[in-house]
């Protein structure tokens, strides 16, 4: 509980306690009216003060206003009777700092709950310097520098593992509970927790770009971009507020005048004043001004949690809307590491035919001559490779240990005069020649994410009416990965233009509550993550690009989250749509027996306070998502 809120509970149990003890003392007249208006400023100073300043700023239509007039003139009409009973005056002063401490507190709640979990800002790096650690601030810390972080303390800063092997705890980051081995050459991200080993790192970018700088900003901006139906509320209360004032002079002055002008009655201004001021209790719009960005901002912090960052509430509500999710394939669906899933031999063994392949590929950088390395597993001894060729488009020729060798594609083999056997197997085929003769191919392939299919089902599960995969890969790659992972429809062999014209045609003929959302990862999809509705990117691998033009960022390149973050996104809004229309319906209910009469102070007090404190109740559960 923070200092100001403390505050205000004393004011509150302070004035609860003299109001108990004026009803039980024999006090009458001007001591016993001097004794309530103590009570009265005890309890709602604070918003006659507010009510003043915003008179004199010319905002004179909000809640202090109503809060302010209804009380003052429920004092004035019970001295103008002579009844003496101000408790009506205190009572909606009172229960009114009650409902403002709830909502306070309860927003502070989710704020410190949302903090203490995205509580990853580091406080230091550790420079080696003269031989020991100096701690100095992650600002200061230049790209290409050396840190150290050592068991308990959070990583400060992106880079890659130079020394050591450790467990890191990513929870923060990525929502989940399994730790993350990392060792020499891994890349590691800020905002983790090293929990075993010392790990030497030197850092890839500066702080004002990391990880944790980008989550931070992410989260903290996220309540600058309002949604349609925070918007909503916000025209509503604007017209709605004055509409009420005046509505409540109009029941105040206008009746009286015809029963007295017209009917030739009493005019009865006591008891129209009365309803008035009821009226005006009623009508305060608390209950829609603060529960809806609360919804908000707990789902938003909710599903920062779980490592799904929304960039504004308004993406929250696009993304409850979304019936079609169309997929780029590398690194989104599929791992974007190629592996060697099969050797095809003919004259040799299959180890000797990847170490021929390894060994003239040995020069390269290419993804795919990594893969071949990886799978030889052994030291390349360069000194028994000579006279590598590349040919750009084909592949390479070398001679290892004297023996000339070709690795590439059936292009490369035909160009040599070797006739390449086909393979019916899906992937990149590495065809191998040696000492002039068909030796065999390496089958190559990305490997499918591992709750990638998982995903999909998820995502039909949650209503998504359409899937759809694009891809630059060849046409039997990409039917066979979609076919795999029950993908409905998929558009292959496309150039990154030719994505953001399929998501076009996609978009045609979709109704205004129909959104499509597309997930990618690579620099080449920032355009198409611009032009969907949606755009969804890989946080942890994804590039900087794709992140940017993004409006939800998945914190570990889980598919699976995608369902998730859709599931969060609509349980905000039926929850954001229940307080509307509760708030609304008892609302003008109330308003319409107040103005006739049947609805006196406390029951006013409930449409108020009442509605407020139910409504913020039912924003809070916004917050809880794990269980989605």
């Amino acid at each position: 509980m923070s200092k100001k809120q403390r505050k205000m509970l004393v004011r509150i149990v302070l004035a609860a306690a003299m109001t108990v003890a004026l009803s039980l003392l024999p006090v009458t007249g001007a001591l016993r009216l001097g004794l309530y208006l103590a009570v009265y400023l005890t309890i709602g100073y604070d918003i006659l003060r507010k009510a003043l300043r915003g008179i004199l700023h010319r905002q004179v239509f909000d809640e202090n206003f109503l809060m302010a007039v209804a009380t003052v003139g429920a004092f004035a009409l019970a001295i103008g009777t002579g009844s003496g009973d101000y408790t009506e005056a205190i009572a909606v002063m009172l229960f009114y700092q009650i409902g403002e401490w709830f909502q306070s507190y309860a927003v502070g709640k989710s704020r410190r709950s949302i903090s203490a979990l995205m509580d990853i800002r580091p406080d230091y790096a550790n420079i080696q310097r003269e031989g020991r650690l100096e701690q100095v601030d992650p600002d200061e810390v230049a790209v290409g520098s050396t840190i150290v972080v050592q068991p308990g303390e959070r990583v400060p800063l992106d880079g890659i593992v130079l020394e050591g092997t450790s467990t890191l705890n990513t929870s923060a980051l990525t929502g989940e509970s399994l730790p993350r081995e990392a060792g020499v050459g891994d890349e590691i991200v800020s905002g983790c927790i090293n929990m075993t080993g010392v790990l030497t790192i030197q850092t890839t970018r500066a702080f004002e770009e990391s990880t944790v700088s980008k989550i931070l900003d992410l989260v903290e901006n996220a309540s600058s971009r309002k949604s349609k139906s925070e918007d909503f509320i916000s025209q509503f209360a604007r017209i709605y507020t004055p509409a009420v004032c005046y509505g409540a002079l109009a029941l105040a002055v206008l009746p009286p005048l015809v029963r007295m002008l017209v009917l030739g009655l009493p005019a009865g201004w006591g008891t129209w004043l009365y309803r008035a001021l009821t009226f005006l209790v009623i009508s305060c719009p608390c209950a829609l001004v603060i529960s809806i960005p609360l919804s908000f901002f707990a789902g938003i912090g909710g599903a920062s949690r779980e490592g799904v960052l929304i960039k504004g509430s308004n993406y929250l509500e696009t993304l409850s809307q979304t019936r079609c999710v169309v997929f780029d394939k590398t690194g989104t669906l599929t791992r974007g590491v190629f592996e060697v899933n099969a050797v095809h031999h003919n004259q040799m063994s299959q180890e000797q035919l990847l170490a021929y392949a390894a060994l003239a590929e040995s020069a390269s950088s290419h993804p795919i001559a990594k893969s071949i390395q990886r799978a030889y597993g052994e030291p390349i001894d360069r000194s028994r490779v000579t006279d590598i060729k590349e040919t750009g488009g084909g592949g390479v020729t070398a001679v290892v240990d004297g023996v000339a060798v070709a690795a590439g594609n059936d292009k490369l083999m035909r160009s040599l005069g070797i006739e390449p056997i086909p393979c019916h197997h899906t992937g990149t085929i590495v065809h191998m020649a040696v000492d002039g003769a068909y030796a065999g191919h390496i089958v190559i392939s990305d490997t499918v994410k591992e709750h990638a299919a998982e995903a999909i089902r998820s995502l039909r599960s949650a209503g998504i009416r359409q899937t759809v995969m694009l891809t630059g890969d060849a046409r039997r790659v990409a039917e066979t990965v979609a076919s795999s992972l029950g993908v409905d429809q998929v558009y292959s062999e496309l150039l990154p233009g030719d994505k953001v014209d399929r998501v076009e045609e996609l978009l045609e003929g979709r109704g205004p509550r129909e959104k499509l959302a597309f997930v990618g990862d690579g620099i080449n999809d920032a355009p198409v993550l611009s032009r969907a509705d949606i755009g969804i990117a890989m946080g942890a691998m994804g590039s900087d690009a794709a992140i940017e033009a993004a409006d939800v960022v998945l914190m570990d390149d889980d598919p699976l989250k995608i369902a998730k973050a859709i599931k969060i996104s609509r349980k905000c809004i039926r929850i954001v749509y229940q307080n509307i229309v509760f708030a609304l319906v008892v609302k003008f209910a109330c308003l319409a027996l107040g103005a006739v009469g049947i609805a006196n102070m406390w029951l006013a007090i409930f449409a108020d306070v009442g509605v407020m404190v139910l409504a913020v109740l039912n924003a809070v559960r916004a917050l809880f998502v794990h269980k989605l």
